[in-house]
């Protein structure tokens, strides 16, 4: 049994990651709100991870930082403090937990930390310009830590495309936007918060123990393919 530290596991992917890895994993969650779910392996903390100081945990396997941001404007109406906002929620707040915890890590089982990114790093997309320079700061941070904790932590991170949960609820709040979505993507769907869960199950597992460094692109073709 595994002592997995989630940060953000009260909704969305954060919330599917929990939920997946409780039957056989010590999960500790850290988030503003608690999680609408009990379960002896669960431990909870309600926490501003941004603003509190970050609870003392011995144990540390696995760190998961799952926090992000969709704010889309015209760059004529992004204010800086909208870059502040997004770069604190996506690059600051991991590198404060990252920080945090690195020491048990070090001492941890197979130790991984998984980060999160977003298609839209890669990928031109209008209206993007804060998240996607925030995210582009996680990524350089993946392939910096990746290498400087080469030899005794592994750290990745997931670029999903659009994701079912209730941070998209905006762009996906109707059946024709839904139906639109996945026509913007070749495979003709966009994801779901299980299916990134599964990656980062993979990505923590001893099957991945090779990986370290990469950025893995959940897109249904949106980056890869042009059809």
């Amino acid at each position: 049994m595994r002592n997995i530290v989630i940060i953000g596991g009260s909704k969305g992917i954060g919330k599917e990651i929990l939920q997946q890895q409780l039957g056989s994993n010590l999960v500790h969650n850290i988030s503003r709100n608690t999680p609408e779910i009990s379960h002896p392996n669960l431990k909870h903390y309600s926490i501003n991870v941004l603003q509190d100081p970050l609870p003392e945990i011995e144990n540390v396997d696995v760190l998961i930082y799952c926090p992000g941001s969709i704010n889309l404007k015209p760059i004529g109406s992004l204010s800086i403090e909208d870059f502040r906002n997004d770069f604190e929620i996506n690059v600051i707040g991991a590198v404060k937990t990252i920080q945090k915890y690195l020491p048990a890590l070090k001492k941890g089982n197979n130790p991984s930390i998984i980060l999160f990114s977003t298609v839209a790093a890669k990928l031109g997309m209008p209206f993007h310009a804060s998240v996607a320079a925030a995210k582009a700061g996680v990524e350089g941070l993946v392939k910096s830590l990746g290498a400087e904790l080469a030899s005794v932590v592994r750290v990745n991170a997931i670029a999903p495309t659009i994701t079912e949960t209730s941070l998209a609820a905006g762009i996906l709040r109707n059946d024709r936007m839904k139906e639109n979505m996945m026509e913007r993507h070749p495979m003709k769907n966009y994801l779901k918060p299980e299916e990134v869960a599964s990656m980062a199950n993979y990505l923590i597992s001893d099957q991945a123990k090779s990986i370290s460094g990469q950025v893995f692109e959940m897109d249904y073709g949106i980056v890869s393919f042009k059809i």
